[in-house]
């Protein structure tokens, strides 16, 4: 995907990024970056619920910002922000473009890996449909890896203040998983190899995004926390954008053949390059973050028991980071499922082929990437609470009208799809600032590894509803949206009755 002439083009967008980055952030200069605490915020559960116990105007109606005040009398350096988010710029080909557009859907589950007997005959499909269910069966064991090591990762990087480290080894790891997609040959033999170094990579890359999560606290502060956590998720979004962008011109003129096994070593090989190049920063200006040791290292086993204690803890001392952490698994899988289903039904019900469907996509993480680092502001200033509950709401709305207006045909689902992009990367940026607002100092990392594996373990149900109500409709894909929206909605519910953490003064 990156060959040596593109290296320019790369290094051009980048810097028009920051340009266009530096431009928007530059009205409020003295407000994000070198904003000074106006109130003083306690550092452990304990003294937290006293705080609240004591509050009598109104005003501290839940957990304030915790791990993020001790930056707040502190100036924190543009470039080192930059350098955080770079990182969900570097790592975001690894679901754009090998899982979600390109590698899996035209490579892995396709004709390259069924016995040659079967393509061109009526068992191609069925043999198609095989493939893809073990692919799910490969993730499935990924997600299960992950509910079981974040938390317990995320808590051990805590104890000896390694998350930085922990980062780092992952993204390594992350790098090599794509490497090795790049060897991946067509042929039945090694189908199980690619499915595997999906999976092991999916587990790598959520274990380094706790870690990632985590360093937030370093580049941000109670008053910038929104608008940082939306510029991570927007860089995301626009790298996408670029990477997803060269693979497709690649390929339409002609450099890439699109029918070649080649072509898609090539891309694996590219997003090991990108990957490599723009994790660098992240690395030399991001910090490991300045908080309280909490304790000696634990071994497996401690950290399970001491995990199990964490989260009565978390019940008793902290307990709107406890109930958001249980709503945010909810819609956070209807976030999910609204991509992963998304293209199912362009596909099925609205007959895109390849190529719309990959412009299609293009056009949707433009949408989100922008509209994710406007809603950072709007977090900031209204709260994350409201901005995720404004944008599941709006994707309640939005998938409903694609059900009921099902009949206007194509135009009808570019519309609201875009409408919908533009409230997905809201959801998830805010949730993130949500989460850093009411994390203690010093167990970011534990705290973000629950995230995770909440996330995991609620997993199962925006496509479980999707089936069901695809089988009840009698086989017809567009009910299955009706399945999506149900558990968004439910998500939404739960959040509303979450207390939402204390803003700081402007």
């Amino acid at each position: 995907m990156l060959v040596s002439h593109q290296q320019n083009s790369i290094l051009k967008h980048e810097s028009l990024l920051v340009k266009f980055l530096t431009k928007y952030l530059s009205r409020v200069d003295s407000d994000i970056y070198f904003a000074k605490s106006s109130r003083c915020v306690t550092h452990s559960f304990t003294k937290t619920a006293t705080v609240l116990s004591m509050a009598n105007d109104g005003t501290l109606d839940a957990l304030p910002v915790v791990g993020l005040a001790h930056n707040d009398d502190k100036k924190i350096p543009r470039k080192r922000v930059y350098a955080w988010a770079f990182w969900d710029w570097a790592t975001q080909p690894f679901n754009t473009v090998l899982i979600t557009f390109v590698w899996v859907p035209s490579f892995l589950t396709s004709t390259f890996f069924l016995d040659p007997d079967v393509v061109g005959t009526a068992g191609e499909e069925v043999a198609l449909g095989q493939l893809a269910a073990n692919l799910g069966a490969g993730i499935t064991i990924a997600g299960l890896l992950i509910a079981f090591l974040a938390p317990v990762l995320g808590q051990q990087a805590d104890r000896t203040q390694r998350q930085k480290l922990q980062l780092m080894i992952f993204t390594g790891l992350l790098v090599l998983t794509q490497l090795g997609l790049s060897f991946v040959q067509p042929g039945q033999e090694w189908f199980w190899v690619g499915v595997g170094l999906i999976a092991i990579g999916s587990v790598f890359n959520e274990i380094a995004g706790v870690n990632y999560n985590a360093l937030l606290v370093s580049v941000s502060n109670s008053k910038t926390v929104g608008k940082v956590s939306g510029l991570g998720w927007g860089f995301g979004y626009l790298g996408g954008i670029i990477a997803l962008a060269t693979v497709v011109g690649l390929i339409l003129s002609g450099v890439l053949q699109g029918d070649s096994a080649l072509t898609f070593q090539l891309v694996a090989l590219g997003c090991t390059i990108w990957t490599v190049f723009f994790v660098i920063p992240i690395f030399v200006s991001v910090p490991e973050p300045k908080t309280r040791q909490v304790g000696e290292k634990l071994g497996l086993w401690g950290s399970y028991v001491e995990l199990g204690r964490s989260v009565k803890r978390l019940y008793k001392e902290a307990r709107p980071t406890f109930w958001f952490l249980l709503a945010s698994a909810v819609y956070r899988d209807g976030l999910s499922a609204v991509f992963v289903f998304g293209a199912v039904i362009a596909g099925i019900v609205f007959g895109f082929g390849f190529t719309d469907l990959v412009i299609f996509g293009i056009a949707l993480n433009v949408v989100a990437g922008i509209s994710t680092i406007i809603a950072g502001r709007l977090d900031d200033r209204f709260g994350p609470k409201n901005v995720i509950l404004v944008a599941v709401f709006g994707l309640v709305a939005c998938t409903t009208a694609v059900f009921v207006l099902v009949d206007l045909g194509t135009p009808m689902f570019w519309a609201v799809g875009l409408i919908l992009a533009a409230f997905v990367g809201p959801a998830q940026a805010a949730s993130r600032s949500f989460l850093a607002r009411v994390t203690p100092a010093g167990r970011e990392g534990e705290v973000f590894g629950l995230y995770a594996t909440t996330g995991r373990a609620a997993g199962w149900m925006a496509s479980l509803l999707w089936a069901v109500f695809i089988q009840l409709a009698g086989n017809q894909a567009i009910y299955g949206l009706l399945g999506i929206a149900l558990v968004l909605l439910v998500g939404g519910v739960m959040l509303l009755f979450v207390k939402a953490p204390a803003r700081s003064p402007r």
